[in-house]
């Protein structure tokens, strides 16, 4: 059994903000192996699906992104999941947007879902790094993330999105390598030029 978790912050004014790329994500996910409906659980909005043979637990926690971890530390202490099925999507400064990598553990780089996450779980949970790109100085960060995607990023937005939909099976049997590839592949195939050269100046 796994914990599929989106990071975000609830309500419809932050619905499209970069921050939330994550709960965007496990929305597309949900639709695509036709989740349950989402209802309120775990201090979440909570679905079940299959995927990958896998029984999901689909979660969008609605303790705003600094408290993410309540809601998926009860997910995960209630099914008993271990930290290493729990696949956590976020937004990532530093990859190029459209980017993607998954990481097993490591540092929260000041993502204050992830610190929330590691201090309820432990760190050894997966973590979907959706890169957003960084706006350049550290002061222009928050206003940056609570931003909403513009309307030329919208369509790599969407095919990341699909991408992880799409391709979520193998994160379930433990292929992160596998998942990582596949939407690598899917991405550059969508050709998002625009992407392209503003990754050649951020990190990856």
């Amino acid at each position: 059994m796994l914990i599929l978790a989106g990071l975000g912050n609830p309500g419809a004014r932050y619905a499209r903000n970069r921050h939330n790329i994550g709960f965007m994500a496990v929305d597309e996910i949900a639709r695509i192996h036709r989740a349950s409906p989402w209802r309120a659980r775990f201090q979440a909005e909570a679905c079940e699906a299959t995927i990958g043979g896998e029984k999901a637990i689909l979660l969008k926690p609605q303790t705003y992104m600094n408290e993410s971890g309540r809601s998926i530390g009860e997910a995960a202490r209630f099914f008993k999941i271990a930290p290493a099925d729990v696949i956590v999507f976020h937004d990532e400064l530093d990859l190029a947007p459209a980017k993607l990598r998954v990481k097993l553990g490591g540092g929260n780089a000041g993502h204050n879902g992830l610190r929330s996450t590691t201090a309820a779980i432990g760190n050894d949970y997966r973590r979907v790094r959706m890169g957003i790109g960084h706006p350049g100085l550290k002061e222009l960060v928050h206003g940056y993330v609570l931003n909403d995607f513009g309307k030329a990023e919208q369509p790599w937005v969407e095919d990341l999105c699909t991408a992880c939909a799409d391709f979520a099976p193998l994160l379930a049997v433990h292929d992160d390598a596998g998942f990582q590839n596949k939407v690598h592949l899917f991405m550059d195939a969508r050709g998002h030029a625009a992407v392209k050269r503003l990754g050649e100046k951020a990190a990856d």
